[in-house]
């Protein structure tokens, strides 16, 4: 799989809400409620990931917070997976 270019990322996640892109990987952080919420939306990430088999960085901290990061390491950049990996997470 391919590298997509700059231009490529930044139209892609546009309608993407709250992604960026920081240096060769995609990055959100997600805030919820409390503690319970941030640890079922890990599980429920950890379900995606599986059918995609492309597994994210993940980082659950100030008990209500998760961060995101994703990059396909294989190819040392962004590539589609991680643009339908971003996408899914957000239907979540």
């Amino acid at each position: 799989m391919a590298v997509l270019t700059q231009k490529e990322i930044e139209e892609r996640i546009k309608d993407l809400d709250g992604w960026k892109l920081i240096d060769s990987h995609l990055e959100k952080e997600f805030q919820f409620i409390d503690f319970y919420n941030a640890l079922s939306f890990v599980v429920k990430l950890g379900v995606e990931a599986e059918k995609l088999n492309h597994h994210p960085d993940i980082l659950i901290h100030s008990y209500n917070k998760v961060k995101v990061t994703t990059t396909t390491h294989d190819e040392n950049g962004v590539t589609e997976l991680d643009i339908k990996l971003a996408d899914r997470l957000e239907r979540i």
